[in-house]
Formats: structure tokens, sequence, C-alpha cells
């Protein structure tokens, strides 16, 4: 059993196959004892944390127990208002108007498998078990069931909330967090995703502060700027040493992830939806469910911590046909022509494309209404037969007959004020009456909590869907949100949107869905769980990649990573590479291309086209072999990655500076079997596993914008 209670001790035991999470009925109140490498038992909570130390002016509701104050004590869900100073997990405004909650243990119950989160994005599978705690406050009739999923094998732990109302009068709920750890010690440092437009998800690694240290969005997305996720690690710590937590929550609007240095040397980790602004109204007999929060935890560093969330999201979050299968290499029309194109311009760059191996043509902004520039239609997805006289339907059926697949750009959640829609219903947009409706790349947003826009999108995208057989989509929203018109409207809003995509992606099961937001704005599990693989970033430098493609494998797997490569100079930074770098870079995500072959030298094409191949051979050891990250741009020159699947060892090195009279830089290898075989097809030498770990492979790092692929063959495999 993955999930154990000692009714002896009143300890809940969580065991995966490497960790255990422990914690204790404290004079019913639920406490956290332990969360680290597996253990069988340990003794109870005041033998690890004794509650002599500390002030005796402390307020308590521990009858008997003067120093024993729960604002000591390591909670898994603590409230406010009865002696805990620390920051809530939840905070409700009571019938009467105060804020007092007082949570206390009711019930629990041990379930084979995992339940579903209503209405909202979540991991799945039956290889868990769940651990079911309920909560409740016997004057309101608050109650908190609070939910832990095990996956021991993936050695992952899962937990989220559901708030009832099980009273006679509403209350309001001011904050419901995910989650909540106490955990027994400071002296952390704290990694976070940071960035901004085509910056996304660069990793940042703070001391841990005394104070709170928040990490949010309040842009209506999981935003550019943070991404829900955070790990916790020891100063110590690296990519294969030391302990790493990590947490990441499955949403895609504003959260919240809060560090707290304690005034007794303790640390509170906090994740769920975003406060500010955020106010919900819980009438008797209903409930709100908190977004899910996946936490892993790692003894042997940031790599290992990588490795478990890439196979839980790769397996227990994407899902659908494309999850484990090969996925087409695309062109995207967008750098090529942008919005000047018409279907002699996109039949002409796909047989380009099908000359060098690419499988799927995509068409992207500039289809619909009279789209010609970005201040405009919106909202109107109807054909413009000034561009495409002979409609989808034509276009479609001759890049088909090419032997490519066809795919559309949509932007389903917005609106232009210059458009059929926001003419016919201009209330659809999010706005408050009487004030300005700030525009943001000229245009406005749907207001997805109201079901007649949601059915709107689900129609007219549908009905496009219908019209021709389409088997990619590109899934974009290029703006955040302003004038909200009511506390918690984010949070209906992102539920509208998980019905939308729920909709339509189980419509059209044979369609691959991609998500994009200016790039990596809503680079998120919630998004992953509808859509297998997300746009990056708009930044397709390949140097700029190599930083933001390693703060996203932090945490996501590179199948999930739509990566493409992009004309010279490039568009965002002015910086030339060759394209088997560039090539190289993209091959670390879903490869793809966006640029204008046609101005490309036959030279370049060739390269290309043998490129493309090279990726098509590995590109399910890519996609679902163990990353191990080598050398990180981050902290030298040159980046290099290792992917190790059943049959083959792939290494692939991108030298970002060169130096003169270098030797060569010795590359050790990671994660082999020290006992095994594994030839190099290109030499036909076979090494012992051990030989490649502990010796090493030579690299020539003398030359700006390098590239090397190795690749070992299990021998005998």
């Amino acid at each position: 059993m993955s999930v154990f209670y000692n009714s002896q001790t009143n300890q809940f035991y969580l065991h995966t196959k490497n960790s255990s999470y422990v914690m204790e009925l404290y004079e019913n109140h639920l406490a956290h004892s332990y969360w680290g490498s597996r253990v069988n038992a340990i003794p109870n909570l005041e033998h690890y944390y004794p509650f002599w130390f500390g002030a005796d002016f402390s307020a308590t509701d521990i009858p008997g127990r003067r120093f024993n104050s729960t604002d000591k004590l390591p909670q898994e869900y603590p409230t406010y208002g009865t002696g805990d100073m620390r920051s809530p997990a939840l905070q409700v405004e009571n019938a009467a108007g105060d804020s007092i909650t007082r949570l206390r243990y009711e019930s629990h119950r041990i379930l084979e498998g995992k339940p579903p989160l209503s209405g909202l994005p979540a991991t799945y599978g039956d290889d868990c078990e769940t651990l079911e705690i309920t909560l409740s406050d016997e004057l309101t009739g608050v109650t908190a069931v609070l939910n832990y999923t095990v996956f021991p094998e993936k050695d992952v732990l899962t937990r989220s909330v559901r708030i009832e109302n099980r009273g006679n009068t509403a209350c309001t709920l001011e904050k419901a967090a995910s989650f909540c750890l106490d955990l027994h010690q400071d002296g952390f440092e704290v990694i976070h995703l940071h960035g901004a437009w085509a910056k996304e998800r660069h990793i940042q690694r703070l001391p841990q502060s005394a104070a709170t240290m928040v990490f949010d969005s309040k842009r209506g997305a999981s935003s550019h700027n943070e991404n829900p996720f955070i790990a916790l690690v020891r100063p110590e710590t690296t990519e294969d040493r030391g302990d790493a937590y990590g947490f990441c929550l499955v949403y895609s609007g504003n959260f919240s992830a809060e560090v707290s240095g304690e005034q007794y040397g303790s640390t509170r980790v906090q994740m769920g939806i975003q406060p500010f602004g955020f106010s919900w109204e819980l009438k008797p007999g209903e409930s709100f469910q908190s977004p899910e929060a996946i936490m892993v935890y790692s003894s042997n560093g940031l790599g290992e911590m990588s490795r478990r969330f890439h196979k839980i999201i790769r397996q227990n979050v994407c899902r659908g046909k494309f999850r484990d299968t090969e996925r087409p290499v695309l062109i995207n029309n967008w750098e090529a022509t942008y919005f000047s194109f018409n279907q002699e311009k996109i039949l002409a760059l796909a047989e380009k494309a099908k000359a060098i191996g690419v499988d799927l043509m995509v068409l992207d902004d500039g289809w619909f209404g009279k789209r010609d520039a970005d201040n405009c239609s919106l909202g109107d997805w109807v054909v413009d037969k000034r561009k495409l006289p002979d409609g989808l339907e034509s276009l479609c059926q001759k890049v088909n007959d090419l032997g490519m697949q066809f795919g559309l750009w949509f932007e389903p959640e917005m609106i232009s004020p210059d458009s059929d829609l926001y003419r016919s219903h201009p209330d659809w947009c999010i706005h408050v009456d009487g004030r300005p409706r700030t525009e943001g790349r000229h245009q406005l947003i749907l207001d997805l909590t109201r079901p007649e826009a949601c059915d709107y999108i689900v129609d007219s995208v549908c009905t496009v869907l219908n019209s021709c057989p389409i088997s990619y989509v590109k899934w974009d929203m290029n703006r955040h949100m302003t004038e909200m018109p009511r506390k918690g409207f984010t949070h209906q809003y992102i539920l509208g949107l998980y019905r939308v995509l729920e909709e339509i992606t189980s419509r059209f099961p044979d369609i691959l869905f991609e998500s994009c937001s200016g790039g990596g704005g809503r680079f998120d599990a919630g998004m992953l769980y509808y859509m297998p693989q997300t746009w990056t970033s708009d930044d397709t430098d390949a140097v700029e990649r190599l930083y933001i493609q390693e703060g996203t494998n932090l945490v996501y797997p590179i199948s999930t990573m739509g990566a493409h490569i992009s004309a010279v100079p490039n568009h965002q930074v002015g910086r030339t590479t060759p394209v088997a770098f560039r090539s190289k870079v993209a091959m670390m995500g879903r490869f793809g291309l966006e640029l204008d072959l046609g101005r490309l030298d036959d030279e370049t094409l060739e390269t290309l086209s043998k490129e493309i191949a090279l990726y098509k051979t590995y590109q399910q050891d890519i996609h679902q072999g163990d990353l191990y990250r080598l050398l990180s741009p981050y902290k030298g020159r040159t980046a290099a990655y290792e992917i190790v699947s059943d049959k083959r060892v792939l290494v692939f090195v991108m030298n970002i500076t060169g130096a003169p009279c270098q030797a060569p830089l010795m590359l050790k290898l990671q994660g082999l079997n020290p006992d095994g075989q594994y030839k190099d097809p290109a030499t036909g030498i076979v090494y012992e596993g051990r030989t490649l770990m502990g010796a090493g492979i030579p690299l020539d790092t003398r030359r700006d914008h390098q590239d090397f692929l190795t690749v070992f063959e299990v021998y005998g495999a």
C-alpha cells in the first residue's frame, strides 16, 4: 500500500518508491511531520519537533498545552484567527462578518485511483492511490476536504482541496490555497522561472528571505513573467546532488506561490489561486474546488526532480492520441509572409517544405475576416475570400495533394472592436460599464464567464474544423486582462476556458492542438492537459532559446515544447547562427520551421533536409527518454544535454562562444548502466557505461555556434 494510516500513533504515511510524506493528528489538528527520503516509520511529532521553544505569550487553542501554540505547529492546512499568526492557507469571511475558521479532523478515507476534479484539469491514472482527509469547523460548517494522491512508481505526490459549506448561512472564500507545507527548517534557496515576452522562464535562484517571498501572476493568465512552478533547494544542491522540493500548479490563470521564513526557523510554502482579486461566495450546500499541485521530492538534485516532473506530466497530465506518438514536423508561414499571402504563396512554401521532409503546412494569422493587420476581425472566423477565393477547402485539398497535412491558427478568446462579432455583441467583451475598454494589440477579450460567448467559440471554431481535413490547430491568446468586472472573475474565466477546450478537443481527437500566448505566456500544466504541446517563446533565436528551453525543461518535458528554427538575422535579436546549430537547439523540443524557404540557397536547404531526417530518426528517443542536463548555458559558454532511452543515448552539445588554444572538454555522461555496453555507430567503438560516465567524451569547443550530436546505441538492444 502506498497510503497507510497507523491508528495507534494517529499517523498517515504516503509512500512512493523513494520518498515518504508523513502527517499526524495532533490534538485533532492535522500536522506535518516529514517529507523526504523513504522511511518505514518515524516517532511522533513531539519527538522531532518539541514545543518547549519560543515565547509562552503565543495564543493557543490546544487545551492543557500552554506552550503548544498553533503559531508553532507545522500544519497541513492552516486557517486564520485561532492562534496561528502566519499566512493562512484558507481565509473565510463568515456571515457574522468575522474571518475565524477552526478546522479540526473529522474523518478520512483511502481510495484506489484518483477522482477527477470538477471543472479543472488534473493528473489522472490508475497507477495511484488517494487519501482524502476531511477537516471541519463545527460552528460555521465550513469544511476542507484535503486530497493527497500518491503515484508510487513515479515518486510524485499531488494535493488539492475542496471547500464545502455545510452550514446554514453563506460565506465568502477570500483565499483557498491548493496546499500548505510547513517544513521544519529554513535556509533554503528558492528557484523560480522569471521572464517577459520573448524572454520566458529564465532560471533565478535566490536565498530564502526571513520575510515572505511571493511569485505570482495577476494578469489573468499564468503569464510570461512568472511560471506556476517553484523549487526549494539546499544551498549545496546541484544538478545531481542534494535535496530539491518542487511544486507545480496545474492551472492557467492568476496564481500565487509563497515561501515564508518563520520566527522559529521553519519554512511555510503555499501555492494556489492568487488571493488578490479573488472572492468566492459559497452558499449552503455549495463547494469550491482548488486547482491541483504536483509535488516532487528528490534527494539527488534538480535533474532527478525534473525527470520525475517530466514523467508525470508526459504520462498523467497530457492526454489523447498524440501523447506518446510521433508528431509531424511543421512549417508555419508567419515569419515567411506575415499577413501578406494568398493561396499561391502558401502552396509555393508548402512545395518547398515537402521537398525537404516537412509533414505539415500551418496557415497562421490573417486567413479570416478582413485581417490585413492586427487591428481587426478577431471573432469573425470566416475565411477571407480576397486572399483565398476558393476557400480553406481548396487550399487544404491542394496541400493534402502534396502529401502534407494542413493546420490552422486561431485566437478564439479575443474580439476586435472592428469586427462583425463586436458590432453584434459589444457587451460580450470583458468590460466595466462606464469605463474605457482598454485594448492590447488592438483587441479586447471575450468574456468566457458568459455561456453564450463560450458557445459561440465552440460553434464557430468547430464549423471551421469540420469544413476540411485540418490536422493541427495553433490556439493563441495575445493579451492580458484589464477591467475585470468583479472579484473572482479571472477564475470564472479560466473555468469557462477549460469548458471550451474540453468540448472542442473532445470533438476532434485526431487534431493535434498546440497552445500559444504571445509565445510562452501560458505555458503551464493546465493547458497541457488539453493540448500536449505549447509554443515555447516568440523568440526563435537559437542562443536565447537555450536559456528559455532549459528553464522550461526544469519542470516541463521537452515533448511539450514547440521549438522552431527561423531565418537569420533573427527577427527578435538580429543574431546570425548556422542552420545546423539552430536545428540542434530546435531538436530539444517539437521541431518545426518558421521562415521563407524561397530565400534559402540550395546548400542551406540540403542541410535542413538532413537535419529534419536526423530529427525524425531520433524523435521518439528524444521525447520519451530521460533528460540529463550536463552543461548549462547559465553557467558557461557551452550547453550539453543527454537523453537516455531504452535503445539509445543521445548527446546534444551547442557551443555558444569559442576560445582559441582550448584542450578538448571532457564531457561525462550520466544515467547509464555502469556494466552496460554502448556502441558509437559512427566509429564502431563500444564503451562501458562506467567509461562514458567516468572518463567522458572529448569535445572541441574552439568555435562559436558549434553543434554536435553524438549517438550511442545500447549494445545488443
